[in-house]
């Protein structure tokens, strides 16, 4: 039976966008060109140091070939400043926020799923994340600094808005963090960890141990005169220092040689309040050759990474 003219019409437009590739050419399409690598790249702090309030994307998304800004094909970091007195909007179609406050103090307006008003004081150390739902308002008591992550490039990649919070919003306080972590330092042992590090967790979220459903944070210490054995996971991680001294770095390389090595490594130099990107599958470590330890503060997409049964992390 012939078909219909209307009919045929919807044929062809169904079937003009179909296409076919050869396996071998098309099964890993990360390369130049076409999905793009994830490339290695530094960020200082000058960028937050100084200046007038502004919100500062750590922007690759022209690198990357996605919609901007966008730090990783998922995630976006920024360094927000807010000069003292002063508040700024930080808007994002997001499913997870994370904040951790560089310097100064201030408090953090927002509204739960239900309507009612929520605030969070924070200063100087203290990390808080927020589900979806509202445009938080950061407001500063005194001239400060904030790292924030968020999972905006997944969602604009998904052609999705979020349509209920997935966990509350959670504030973990500087003090605390510290002192947890300086007391696992110390334990007996610790000194011969690959990673001396606390992994942030939200008890709305028990089965990913996470700090939301996508992000994963870690809060860690790089000992004075340490060498941290590399190890490799597949989400991508956008590192934060929080704090170092000259002669803290990482090296990073694609592969290891036999001792277990980084063949041919990239060297990234730490400086304090600065960040930097580690590509996914990529071998790393961190060097401490300064006499003070150095702190840090890595936020992945591991979340959403463990989620998926994907995360792969290995150790050397």
């Amino acid at each position: 039976m012939t078909q219909a003219p209307e009919r045929q019409r919807q044929d062809e437009q169904l079937a003009g966008k179909a296409l076919l590739f050869d396996y071998r050419q098309a099964a890993n399409p990360v390369r130049s060109g076409l999905t793009e690598p994830i490339p290695y790249r530094c960020w200082g702090p000058e960028l937050h140091s100084q200046g007038p309030t502004a919100v500062l994307p750590l922007d690759l998304s022209a690198e990357l070939g996605v919609k901007g800004p966008a730090t990783s094909p998922g995630l976006a970091a920024h360094f927000i400043r807010i000069a003292a007195e002063e508040g700024v909007r930080a808007a994002a179609n997001a499913t997870s926020s994370l904040f951790f406050v560089l310097s100064g103090s201030g408090v953090c307006r927002s509204r739960h799923s239900g309507g009612s008003d929520r605030e969070i004081l924070w200063q100087q150390g203290d990390l808080f994340v927020l589900p979806a739902g509202g445009t938080p308002l950061l407001e500063a008591h005194t001239n400060s600094a904030l790292y924030w992550v968020h999972d905006a490039p997944l969602l604009d990649y998904l052609g999705v808005t979020p349509s209920a919070p997935r966990f509350q919003a959670t504030h973990y306080d500087a003090a605390w963090l510290q002192a947890e972590l300086l007391e696992l330092a110390n334990q007996p042992g610790s000194s011969n960890s690959n990673r001396i590090s606390l992994l942030l967790a939200n008890r709305d979220l028990p089965s990913t141990r996470t700090v939301t459903h996508v992000l994963w944070a870690m809060f860690g210490i790089v000992p004075a005169g340490s060498t941290q054995a590399p190890h490799r996971h597949q989400s991508v991680a956008l590192d934060l220092i929080i704090t170092c001294q000259p002669g803290v770095y990482t090296l990073v390389g694609t592969e290891l040689n036999a001792e277990g090595d980084i063949r041919n490594p990239k060297r990234i130099d730490w400086q304090s309040g600065g960040a930097f990107i580690t590509p996914p599958g990529h071998w790393h470590s961190h060097v401490n050759e300064s006499g003070e330890p150095a702190w840090l503060l890595p936020i992945q997409d591991a979340g959403l990474q463990t989620y998926l049964r994907s995360l792969d992390i290995r150790f050397t």
